[in-house]
């Protein structure tokens, strides 16, 4: 048979950011134990209070947020773009350093600042942004009531997932050429969360008429339960989106606008749902773009198809060496099956899509991608698969990316070396 099936599921093994055991710290992730002992190198990735001097983008802000699908922008990779991508990562990964990981805390899977200071607490004031709405998740799935007895602390129902930004300074909305609106998702934290990632079956999309060839678009079934779940007490996350983004384009009605959604991990996926939901809900949307990094795959074929229909820009960072990256679901070659001139083979092997499709659990990439090695940096190249899922990973190749044909600028043995924080053409405050 030349019909080549690769299969996945969500991995038990964590993220950077994942907690199973709720004893569990960042400290204490050896993925991370690396970047602890050369916080220097972390430290030269992340902004600074004082002013950044980013490029001007002004009219062309449309292309680097994807209008031709970053054509000519990735490989190599623009200069102007890194200093974008690197800009909206920083936003994710405030709503990492600014979550309770602390299960005896009482504001355990809450964030620990608020709307006006965190900003502040994380080195992000200097980017004119104004922090308007924290976002919740709230679990659809349910635990035995026992469970829920003896541990409580674990089956809360809703935990603070990110945020909503809007960019407020005039000389900063004066260099994009048009006002930005930022939401940033983290990823999987929560065990409650592990278990939405696991029901890696596709559902349909509520309320979508099947397509034209006869696929109905479909996502996650646990991706869209953390999407769309609600109690009495907690609206879903989808409903708090919606409200937010329908006061800022009314707000900002008169006036260039864009959405940007940027995740990380879990929060990768959450962000193209997001994505897709606005531009179904609002007919007047402006521009929406959506930046991943280190995203599971999310839908089939169709809603790869709805996704481009609605005008939905998506850039996504993905390292190769990345298993999240390649999950969940099976991906099936069919350029094989469709060069197949064995008449015998030929049959079984269109047989065996057939059936395969039928199981709900057929998935497609979806987006421009910016693909990365951890190989290309000595120092990451023996890294376990949580530091090559973690997120300050990606933003170390994203820094030090050039094209497909020279991978890294600098080859260095060691993360202490001064060049690795501060790449070609960029400037030592961001």
């Amino acid at each position: 048979m030349r019909l080549a099936i690769r299969i996945a599921t969500q991995p038990r093994a964590s993220s950077s950011i994942s907690q199973l055991n709720p004893n569990f710290s960042l400290s204490q992730s050896n993925s991370r134990s690396q970047f602890n002992g050369s916080l220097f190198s972390w430290n030269q990735l992340k902004p600074h209070s004082t002013k950044c001097n980013f490029p001007k983008l002004r009219h062309k802000w449309k292309q680097y947020q994807g209008i031709n699908h970053w054509e000519g922008l990735l490989d190599p990779l623009d200069d102007n773009l890194r200093r974008e991508i690197l800009r909206y990562g920083h936003f994710v990964d405030a709503t990492y350093s600014s979550f309770d990981f602390d299960p005896s805390s009482l504001t355990y899977a809450m964030c620990v600042h608020s709307k006006n200071s965190l900003f502040n607490h994380c080195g992000l004031t200097n980017y004119g942004y104004r922090l308007t709405k924290f976002l919740h998740v709230t679990y659809g799935i349910h635990v035995p009531s026992w469970i829920n007895k003896i541990y409580k602390w674990s089956c809360i129902r809703s935990s603070w997932i990110g945020y909503v930004a809007i960019c407020q300074n005039k000389k900063e909305i004066n260099r994009l050429g048009r006002r930005d609106v930022v939401i940033a998702f983290r990823g999987t934290i929560t065990w409650l969360e592990w278990l939405e990632n696991l029901r890696a079956s596709l559902t349909h999309l509520p309320g979508h008429v099947v397509a034209k060839d006869g696929v109905a678009p479909m996502v996650q079934k646990g991706f869209l339960s953390l999407y769309t779940s609600k109690t009495t007490k907690h609206a879903s996350l989808q409903e708090m989106v919606r409200e937010e983004i329908g006061r800022v384009i009314q707000t900002y009605t008169n006036e260039p606008l864009s959405l940007t959604l940027t995740g990380h991990s879990l929060g990768a996926a959450l962000a193209m749902l997001s994505a897709y939901d606005i531009t179904a809900t609002f007919k007047n949307a402006p521009m929406v773009t959506v930046v991943s990094f280190g995203g599971p795959r999310v839908g089939n074929e169709s809603f790869r198809k709805q996704l481009e229909q609605s005008g939905i820009k998506i850039l996504r960072i993905v390292n190769s060496d990345d298993v999240v990256t390649k999950v969940p679901g099976l991906v099936v070659n069919m350029d094989d099956v469709a060069s197949n001139k064995d008449v015998h083979e030929g049959f079984w092997s269109r047989w065996l899509h057939k059936h395969v499709e039928d199981t709900q659990l057929v998935y497609v990439d979806i987006g421009q991608e910016l693909r990365l090695s951890s190989k290309d940096l000595s120092y990451l190249n023996k890294g376990d698969v949580a530091m090559c899922h973690d997120l300050k990973t990606y933003l170390h190749l994203v820094k030090n990316y050039v094209s497909s044909s020279c991978h890294c600028k600098h080859k260095t043995s060691t993360p202490f070396n001064h060049k690795f924080g501060s790449p070609v053409g960029f400037n030592n405050k961001i």
